[in-house]
């Protein structure tokens, strides 16, 4: 649930420390081979919650740092504790006071808790609650709060009554928005008692670039928002965060792209002057002179109801009179975004600059920072929606003119690898081949589909996310029907593929998707 190995939280003057407790005991196992150099290979055991199956059991502790025996539960409020549910986050208001978001398992319903210590137990005082009635709340997960001091009141990001993720005020009486729009909000970065600083997708109302914003406080809908990024170094930095000084009188702005990244560090307390430069990547530039790189190209393309965003990476001198191949690079899970500001240097670089392919990546329905109609649109219902814009909008780019109808394939990792699957499985005749990697096993319904295309199945046998198990179910659907495809089986890798396995993959792939391009009718 944190996306990190913590799980303690001290109080603001370290009088506190919280910390919470996982119970796995009723947990099923997840077990896999770990074949090392010895005689005989190892078994790992993890205990691992699959969708439906028995989540661990968590409790919230609070321990004093003056007296370590002095543990006290923090009890999940009744609504949820008895029913399947997540400790969402944890922030400490005062040393004596502490917010608890606590999340229902399917994700839709958050209560906020604040608890009081009286001096011996924590006991709940205000309480909120988010509730969708579409989907997900939150960004696939609800946000963290951000307290005025000393006070129960704080802000966060939710979304407003036109399903779109904005800041709100909110107070026992209930949750003002402070922004409004046709855009969202992605995160706040500091509050002060003066103003509130965040990151959002308002300037050009493009959902892939990023500028840091400040309101000043009170603020309500119509107070005027300060865009501190929105003309600096315009060309080089569309997508930008900052994160501040504890008086946020400074702020370090990361600048990440669609240029060279850059870092620097900025005043706050006047016009917001430059006072150093921390990071410029000059050599980087230097060394990129005289590489011949793709350009990138962004746009909305209608597909159904929906106006999605796109992006191309296209080869150097690229002519839209000729006819290139194409690559569909995938990922679709949802609150996900790959179109966006941000420079890279990647496979889908090289697959542009040394091999003449135009490698395009779709935010259908599921993507993130569009609002929750888009988002909410595979709730419950993943594998339908996201996979159907993946070809649809590949239709569409063929519509195009300059893209071979006869050399389209696509690929994916992790969930990419689940909808490139998918998309293979559903007999569109769009995409000649594909490549997962890590994928999950839902897709060996559609195994029989897979005899008109050429599938490369990539896995770790190490595999502690998406386990091998998956790939093993998938080998053997495809062998039941009788479909001829290829498979790479990593030893003793995890999900990242890392070491010399991170090369080798990129390689093994290159060499599958040329040689199906090769081997395609004209």
């Amino acid at each position: 649930m944190f996306s990190s190995h913590g799980a303690m939280w001290w109080s603001p003057n370290g009088t506190f420390l919280a910390y919470a407790e996982f119970n796995d005991t009723q947990v099923q196992n997840i077990e896999f081979s770990w074949y090392g150099t010895g005689q005989y290979p190892e078994t790992v055991v993890i205990p691992y919650p699959k969708a439906g199956a028995t989540n661990p059991k968590v409790k919230l502790f609070v321990v004093s740092s003056a007296n370590m025996s002095r543990v006290a539960e923090i009890v999940v409020p009744s609504s949820i504790g008895t029913s399947d549910h997540y400790l969402s986050s944890v922030t400490w208001i005062t040393d004596n006071r502490v917010a608890v978001q606590w999340l229902m398992r399917i994700q839709n319903h958050v209560i906020l808790q604040i608890y009081h210590f009286d001096g011996s137990n924590w006991n709940p005082s205000q309480q909120y609650a988010e509730k969708s009635e579409t989907g997900w709340v939150g960004q696939f997960s609800p946000l963290p709060p951000f307290f005025v001091e000393d006070s129960n009141n704080f802000y966060q990001v939710m979304s407003d009554k036109n399903k779109y993720k904005h800041i709100h005020y909110v107070t026992i009486e209930g949750a003002n928005p402070i922004t409004t729009g046709t855009w969202e909000v992605i995160y706040i970065t500091k509050l002060t008692k003066d103003a509130i600083y965040f990151v959002s997708n308002e300037h050009g109302l493009k959902a892939g670039q990023r500028n840091l914003y400040k309101v000043a406080l009170p603020a309500s809908v119509q107070s005027p928002r300060q865009c501190l990024t929105c003309d600096l170094n315009v060309d080089r930095c569309q997508y930008n965060s900052g994160y501040f000084s504890l008086n946020a009188s400074y702020y370090r702005w990361d600048c990440y792209g669609p240029g060279l990244p850059l870092f620097t560090l900025r005043d706050n307390r006047g016009p917001g002057s430059e006072i150093h430069v921390l990071e410029d990547n000059k050599v980087l530039e230097e060394m990129l002179r005289d590489k011949n790189l793709p350009t990138t190209k962004r746009d909305k393309i209608k597909v159904g109801e929906f106006d999605l965003w796109y992006q191309m990476i296209l080869p150097p001198g690229f002519d839209k009179s000729k006819k290139y191949r194409l690559l569909i690079d995938v990922y679709a899970g949802p609150c996900s975004q790959k179109v966006d500001y941000r420079f890279r240097l990647n496979w889908a670089t090289y697959l542009a600059s040394a091999e003449n392919i135009i490698v395009a990546s779709i935010d259908g329905r599921g993507s993130g920072y569009q609002g929750d109609k888009l988002m909410h649109s595979i709730y419950k219902r993943l594998g339908t929606y996201e996979v159907e814009d993946q070809i649809e909008t590949t239709r569409k780019f063929i519509d195009m003119g300059f893209i071979d109808k006869e050399k389209i394939a696509i690929w994916g990792w992790s969930y990419g690898g689940y909808v490139t699957s998918m998309v293979l499985g559903a007999g569109s005749g769009v995409f000649k081949c594909g490549m997962a990697v890590a994928p999950n096993s839902t897709v060996t319904s559609r195994a029989k589909n897979f005899k008109s295309v050429k599938y490369l199945l990539v896995h770790g046998t190490a595999d502690d996310n998406v386990h091998f198990q998956q790939a093993a179910e998938i080998s053997e659907a495809l062998v039941e029907e009788q479909v001829d495809f290829e498979a790479m089986w990593y030893t003793d890798k995890d999900h990242g593929l890392d070491g010399a396995a991170h090369r080798h993959v990129y390689t093994h792939l290159s060499h599958f998707l040329l040689n199906c391009f090769e081997n395609s009718s004209p």
